[in-house]
């Protein structure tokens, strides 16, 4: 059988905890390979290689460079990073989730980049924090093992896949069913920012000291909002500020933002959970992200959100370009 889904992704530290979340997660891989079948002549793509299946046996694997067109390294974006998450006054389970991979391979660099991703799961007794750090890893990974060249075709189909692997869970473990989770991520691969987006969490970016908020939330209150039937200032206060249209987890209408934006030294991406925009206005995070290094900046935010009163986890992790260098 091929690896099971919580041995090393690619930053090898984060590691599955406890004998119960493995038996899960097993048990959801189990309906993963079954879907996709593991029968003759069918390939499976998991972990670092492409395995054939012939009745359970692996007939070839083939390294995922080995696949892949070659991509020349044109420039190395230069990169600072801070992040801070807190499970706030009131939770008693931090839900949120943030994981980064920043690779040293020339082969990656140039045809990946480094990978940074927010998630805010939903969904009760524990469910919540599995799906954000099971969606978090998985789109990690699958990002990482996808064959093609495009970085944002192998963004778009790792979405996907985190989202298959959470619905499978659903349908594997009765207790499960309803979790789900937001997803926010930035791959910063040579000149460009791939962007991913779905739900309510949020990307922002600084660039010559503006703040620039750069998602559209996926939820209920942002419809209205959109459709004049509601203002910014009542969303904040409406009872259903919380309700989510798209998610990961959510399987009607699961269609996840994917784009690309061109970088430039200098530039700031903020990915944040709700958290954090409930308790701190536009304007106090513009001030925040102003000055300081992304480590005090991620801790100014937190701050804030405690401040605020701490009604839920609150996650802040920010990426800043200080120089793209040119590959001689």
């Amino acid at each position: 059988m091929p690896p099971e889904p919580w041995t090393p992704f690619p930053s090898n530290h984060n590691r599955w905890r406890g004998e119960r979340q493995k038996r899960e997660v097993r048990n959801a891989y189990d309906v993963v390979a079954n879907r996709t079948g593991e029968t003759q002549g069918t390939t499976n793509r998991v972990g670092s290689y492409v395995y054939t299946y012939c009745m359970h046996d692996i007939t070839a694997e083939f390294s995922v460079t080995e696949l892949a067109a070659p991509v020349e390294l044109r420039v190395i974006p230069r990169l600072v990073v801070g992040g801070k998450t807190d499970i706030g006054r009131v939770r008693e389970v931090n839900e949120d989730k943030f994981e980064f991979y920043i690779p040293n391979d020339e082969a990656q660099l140039a045809s990946r980049g480094s990978v940074f991703v927010v998630c805010d799961g939903m969904g009760g007794h524990a469910a919540g924090q599995i799906a954000s750090e099971t969606s978090a890893k998985t789109f990690i990974d699958a990002y990482y093992q996808h064959i093609g060249s495009d970085p944002e075709e192998a963004a778009r189909s790792a979405i996907h896949v985190a989202q298959r692997f959470i619905l499978n869970i659903q349908a594997t473990i009765p207790q499960r069913r309803g979790m789900g989770t937001t997803l926010e991520a930035v791959a910063i691969c040579q000149d460009k920012a791939i962007i991913v987006h779905v739900g309510d969490s949020r990307i922002y970016r600084v660039r010559d000291a503006k703040l620039e908020r750069v998602t559209h939330d996926h939820s209920w209150v942002q419809e209205m909002v959109d459709g004049g039937i509601m203002s910014e200032e009542a969303a904040e206060l409406h009872q259903n500020r919380n309700v989510l249209t798209r998610c990961i987890g959510h399987e009607q209408d699961f269609r996840p933002d994917v784009f690309t934006l061109d970088l430039v030294p200098g530039d700031t991406f903020l990915l944040c959970s709700d958290g954090v925009t409930k308790c701190a206005s536009e304007e106090r995070i513009s001030a925040i992200m102003s000055g300081g290094a992304p480590s005090q900046q991620a801790w100014d935010l937190i701050q804030v959100a405690m401040m605020g009163g701490g009604h839920d986890n609150a996650t802040a992790l920010i990426v800043h370009i200080s120089a793209i260098d040119a590959v001689t």
